[in-house]
């Protein structure tokens, strides 16, 4: 990446991204657009044991949602349900053990899935890794493309029947800003050549993931799709990723309720279904084309 496009980048951040964007922001949010009852309804969360995928996890669950908890690590999964739990007063939450980096794992997971349960009305892709130093998985695939993009492609391919004969169904993936400051590229999508560059890997995927969004929308017109970014969020992710970033920045950087605020808003929200499928969002408001592309 440039150094322009690293500085234009690092501006837009703190204007948009930070903690002070969103408070500005939530003020003219429809608070009634949140009051609603999501009983009867579930939801499929990927990483919801940390960050952002809890806190979207806690905040549907309190609406009643039944709720998958799809999760890498089983002791952090079960702490973070037993909180959920007591905290909402719902019992309807379910933890799954799932490597996202193993895609054939993944896609056993979802075929088993589909056997187990007879509707998915949300499914939220939330996880996500940014890896410091190139690793591959046990298929010989790179793991920050394995987890970010051939994880939610296998999902949401294989959980497409279920969606389909639900009613009222979405798909939510969380991505970020950084994938502006990527295009699109598909020559190198191991990260084999060249220097390896953990953030920018991550930014690729993230593109990857709304490309992927576009086209689903496009294909499935009886599901709502829809990707967003969070604004710069204080989650495991960053701290270990980005400790430089993540240390300049804490004060900054929002809490995991308001990057998941137009998670949930996408998941629960009439409003949010009336926008046409397979869209950006930020701040609950959709991007136009133009703010989607990588920054010149």
């Amino acid at each position: 990446m440039s150094l322009y496009r690293n500085s234009a980048w690092f501006l837009k951040g703190l204007t948009e991204f930070t903690k002070g964007a969103f408070l500005s922001a939530s003020k003219n949010f429809v608070e009634k657009d949140l009051e609603t009852s999501v009983v009867g309804r579930s939801f499929l969360i990927t990483g919801a044991n940390s960050g952002i995928g809890k806190a979207t996890a806690m905040a549907i669950a309190k609406k009643g949602g039944t709720i998958h908890m799809v999760c890498r690590n089983k002791d952090k999964a079960e702490e973070a349900r037993a909180e959920i739990v007591k905290d909402s007063g719902n019992k309807e939450i379910f933890v799954h053990i799932l490597d996202l980096s193993e895609t054939k794992k993944v896609w056993e997971f979802a075929e088993s899935f589909k056997k187990k349960y007879k509707a998915l009305n949300v499914l939220i892709n939330n996880a996500g890794c940014m890896m410091t130093k190139r690793e591959v998985n046990g298929e010989g695939l790179e793991k920050s493309f394995a987890s970010n993009s051939l994880a939610m492609y296998i999902l949401i391919k294989s959980l497409i029947p279920l969606l389909e004969k639900s009613p009222d169904s979405r798909v939510i993936t969380v991505s970020s800003g950084g994938m502006l400051v990527q295009k699109l590229r598909t020559g190198n999508l191991q990260s084999q050549r060249g220097r390896y560059d953990g953030t920018m890997v991550y930014a690729q995927n993230k593109r990857q993931q709304v490309v992927m969004t576009e086209q689903f929308a496009k294909a499935h017109p009886n599901i709502h799709f829809s990707v967003m970014h969070p604004g710069w969020v204080d989650t495991p992710t960053i701290a270990n990723a980005m400790p430089d970033f993540h240390s300049s920045m804490k004060e900054r950087l929002r809490t995991p309720e308001q990057g998941a605020d137009t998670v949930v808003w996408l998941a629960v929200s009439e409003a949010a279904g009336k926008n046409p499928s397979g869209h950006f969002f930020q701040e609950r408001l959709r991007e136009i084309q133009d703010e989607k592309k990588e920054l010149k």
